[in-house]
């Protein structure tokens, strides 16, 4: 549970077009991380990055599971991040989704991604999610795995998460801006940058 909490907080702080890398450590957990190691490592392909709306969302239809063939059958689907219930501190309100599937899919199935019920972005093989600008709040995620002809194969039940968006100026308290911040942390622009005192020349007393 721990791994997985800490691949959560690295995994949010990839910028959305960074490369992501996964594999399993020495207890069996799954670690992705923006470092390639020599190795089992595996490169993962990123889902496009998805910008969330304020549009308020219909009423969602109830979900049909199509039963797979024999022979393609899952014995598990889950979301390793976010966790359930996790609190997401995001000023921009962004998050990166990772999912993971047992055995890995199979030829002609994609993960989809839903957010409070509602498909985002594009299917794909990809088990990386990035998202932007997720309104402050909590949602609901799930993941599906679904067929070439959009059939719904597996499902999981959907999980809470809340996104809380620090204000700028509440980063800015938490850690203030220092001279050689400005103009490099988004919290200390260089309009806000007090002006430089300058140094008054001696005058010697005559």
């Amino acid at each position: 549970m721990r791994t997985l909490l800490l691949c959560g907080l690295m995994l949010l702080a990839l910028p959305a077009l960074a490369q992501v890398y996964t594999y399993i450590d020495a207890d069996g957990n799954r670690v992705f991380t923006d470092k390639p190691r020599s190795g089992n490592a595996e490169r993962v392909q990123l889902a496009p990055s998805n910008s969330m709306s304020a549009t308020p969302r219909a009423p969602v239809a109830p979900v049909v599971v199509t039963p797979p063939e024999p022979g393609l059958r899952y014995s598990l689907l889950r979301i390793l991040v976010p966790q359930p219930d996790a609190t997401i501190r995001d000023s921009a309100g962004n998050l990166i989704v990772s999912v993971n599937s047992e055995p890995k899919l199979f030829p002609g199935h994609n993960y989809r991604l839903l957010l409070n019920g509602e498909p985002v972005g594009e299917v794909g093989t990809s088990p990386v999610f990035p998202m932007e600008n997720i309104d402050r709040g909590s949602h609901q995620l799930a993941v599906e795995i679904i067929d070439a002809q959009g059939r719904i194969i597996e499902r999981t039940p959907s999980q809470p998460f809340h996104m809380l968006r620090i204000s700028l100026a509440q980063k800015r308290m938490v850690n203030p801006c220092n001279k050689a911040d400005y103009g490099v942390r988004p919290e200390c622009p260089l309009k806000d940058k007090p002006p430089e005192k300058k140094d008054i020349p001696f005058v010697p007393f005559l």
